[in-house]
C-alpha cells in the first residue's frame, strides 16, 4: 500500500493493520497521535523538560502494546489510560525525590507565530494561554486529568471513567469542580 492509502484510513483500520505487524500502518498511527499526546502531557506534567520524555515513553507503549487492544474502536480510550498511567507513574517517581529548577532555563513553552493576528492580538492571545494553561495546572490532580481528558481529548464520561478508574459521578463531580474553580480563577481574564 502507498502512504497515501493510509493516510486515508481510519484510526480503526490502522489499528487492525499495526496488530498484524504492519509498520507503516503503525508509522501513520503514531503520526496521527503524537501531537495530542504531547499536548496532553504539556497541560499534565509541570515539569516542561519531561513533557517530549512521557510523549516517547507514550508512544513506545503504543507500538509495544498494540497487540493487546481487543477491540479497535475503543483505541482512543486504550491510549489514554496509556497516558493517565504513565503520568501517574512520573508523579510517583518525582515525589520520591525533590524538584529541581535550573535557574537557567526558560520556563515559558515558545509559541509558534501566527501571521494573521497582530503584535498586540498575539501578545494577548500568548499571555491568556499561558494564564489558562497555569490555571489548569494549578488544579488538584484529579481534577486537572478529568478536565483535561474531557475538554483537551474530548472523552465521553464513561471513557473517562475507565481511564482514572473511578465512576461516572465522580468524574462529573470534578469535572463540574475543576470548571467551576477555572471560571473563578480567570473571571477577571475573560
Amino acid at each position: 500500500m502507498t502512504k497515501l492509502q493510509y493516510k486515508k484510513m481510519s484510526i480503526e483500520e490502522l489499528v487492525v493493520l499495526a496488530q498484524k505487524s504492519d509498520l507503516k500502518a503503525m508509522e501513520e498511527l503514531i503520526k496521527r497521535e503524537q501531537k495530542n499526546i504531547f499536548a496532553t502531557f504539556s497541560y499534565l506534567s509541570r515539569m516542561r523538560e519531561n513533557v517530549a520524555d512521557l510523549t516517547q515513553v507514550a508512544l513506545y507503549r503504543i507500538a509495544k502494546k498494540i497487540h493487546t487492544l481487543k477491540n479497535p474502536k475503543t483505541f482512543k480510550s486504550w491510549l489514554n489510560q496509556i497516558i493517565t498511567n504513565i503520568f501517574y507513574d512520573e508523579l510517583r517517581k518525582h515525589q520520591k525525590r525533590p524538584d529541581i529548577v535550573s535557574i537557567d532555563e526558560d520556563l515559558n513553552f515558545s509559541e509558534i507565530l501566527d501571521n494573521k493576528c497582530k503584535p498586540h492580538e498575539k501578545c494577548l492571545s500568548t499571555e491568556l494561554e499561558q494564564i489558562i494553561k497555569e490555571a489548569i495546572q494549578d488544579l488538584p490532580e484529579q481534577y486537572r486529568i478529568a478536565i483535561i481528558l474531557r475538554e483537551l481529548q474530548g472523552l465521553s464520561y464513561e471513557e473517562i471513567a475507565l481511564a482514572t478508574n473511578t465512576n461516572i459521578g465522580t468524574v462529573k463531580s470534578r469535572i463540574a469542580r475543576a470548571r467551576d474553580r477555572l471560571q473563578n480563577g480567570l473571571k477577571s481574564y475573560i
